[in-house]
């Protein structure tokens, strides 16, 4: 479960670009490159929610209310597990400030000022584990990926591997595909080696089939 809330001077977006915006904050922060199994990316955009607000006021540290003459500003808050907080940030901050760029580019105005001048801040804050609330109980990370891909299992376990590179896998929880070169995240279960994209996927797999993981 993720939030995207985007902060923007009331008056510079007019509803259809709410909603053209919304749909390019998601599509920036999940990406559009095929990492994981489509299903369990559609899983995750199902669970991402985006809220635009227009402040009432809009005030900087030195005290000036910011001019709504001039180039807006922008605030976007992500809100997602603490687990996901740290790789998470790595992308999001660019991505998302690409996204506005382009909405100021169509408007007219000049994009390049998001990166020149500290017109876009983008937080990107971990909520604590059993913090997050879904389906009326507490939802961890884990219970997340969970649900996310369980419903998918059977599809990635049948896709086809002829055409992968030499040396890769598909994670068989999230259908990612993985380089056993450059990972330690694997499990053999059966006398199969499986690779993993993250931890928590090997966790859930080795979970699922009874396999302790070492401490």
């Amino acid at each position: 479960m993720i939030v995207i809330e985007l902060f923007a001077p009331a008056g510079v977006l007019d509803p259809a670009r709410h909603q053209q915006l919304g749909k390019r904050l998601i599509d920036a922060l999940m990406g559009t490159e095929d990492a994981h199994a489509e299903a369990v990316m559609d899983s995750a955009r199902a669970l991402t929610q985006v809220l635009i607000h227009e402040p009432a006021a809009w005030i900087t540290g030195d005290r000036h209310p910011v001019d709504p003459t001039d180039p807006p500003r922008y605030l976007v808050r992500v809100s997602a597990p603490a687990a996901w907080r740290k790789e998470m940030s790595a992308h999001a901050i660019e991505r998302l400030t690409q996204a506005l760029a382009e909405t100021e580019a169509e408007a007219g105005r000049d994009p390049d000022r998001l990166r020149d001048q500290p017109h876009a801040l983008v937080h990107v804050v971990g909520v604590a584990e059993g913090s997050l609330g879904m389906c009326g109980r507490p939802m961890g990370s884990l219970d997340l990926v969970r649900h996310m891909t369980a419903p998918h299992r059977d599809t990635i376990a049948h896709l086809p591997t002829d055409g992968l590179p030499a040396g890769t896998v598909i994670d068989p929880v999230c259908g990612m595909t993985v380089d056993l070169t450059t990972t330690d995240l694997t499990l053999e279960v059966d006398g199969t080696l499986h690779g993993f994209c993250n931890g928590q996927c090997r966790r859930i797999y080795a979970d699922e089939h009874g396999v302790p993981l070492n401490a």
